[in-house]
């Protein structure tokens, strides 16, 4: 995310600190829908998503005023919308596989099925990514965080993340090459 979103979004924290509550609105209109889209990715429930996300907005209201540093605001809030996600995974995790195959199932559309069948080829290789790996990837490709941003995110060492992400490209072109060779 770019320097000048980071000093932005960190001055609404500040206004909001300050008592303004339209600065808080204004970071709900910047993040909730891509706070929902993160838990969405865990869930595979739009409406158990949207609980977590709700329940992170409490949290992220109660923490806000303690925010050592206003410019993580994205990573922070990010941050604890894993944390929610992953909890709520570890108390459910016999509807996980459930979940994923039904929420998951690729549409199809007729002008583009090659390229589809190429994205569910993708799609399905990194489902046998360990979850970690899944993730970091997620974190990295879709969300277009840092390096730096993932390792605040999953409060893991900023080498911890570079390794995950490197093993997690290296197993997936393991298993797209065994894919295509068999």
């Amino acid at each position: 995310m770019g320097n000048a979103k980071k000093i932005f979004e960190g001055l609404l924290v500040l206004q909001y600190r300050s008592g303004n509550k339209k600065a808080f609105s204004l970071l709900v209109n910047r993040y909730n829908s891509k706070m929902c889209s993160h838990a969405y990715w865990f869930t595979y429930d739009k409406d158990l998503a949207k609980d977590i996300v709700q329940d992170s907005w409490g949290i992220i209201i109660k923490k806000l005023p303690y925010l050592k540093k206003p410019n993580s605001f994205g990573s922070w809030a990010m941050q604890i919308v894993t944390r929610k996600s992953i909890d709520y995974l570890n108390k459910n995790n016999r509807d996980r596989d459930k979940l994923r195959e039904y929420h998951n199932q690729p549409k199809v559309d007729n002008a583009f099925e090659h390229k589809e069948a190429d994205l569910v080829k993708v799609y399905e290789a990194i489902k046998k990514l360990p979850q970690d790996q899944q993730v970091v990837l997620r974190l990295f490709y879709l969300e277009e965080y840092s390096l730096r941003e993932i390792s605040e995110i999953l409060e893991k060492s900023e080498g911890t993340i570079k390794s995950r992400l490197y093993h997690a490209r290296e197993k997936l072109k393991t298993i797209l090459k065994n894919r295509n060779d068999g």
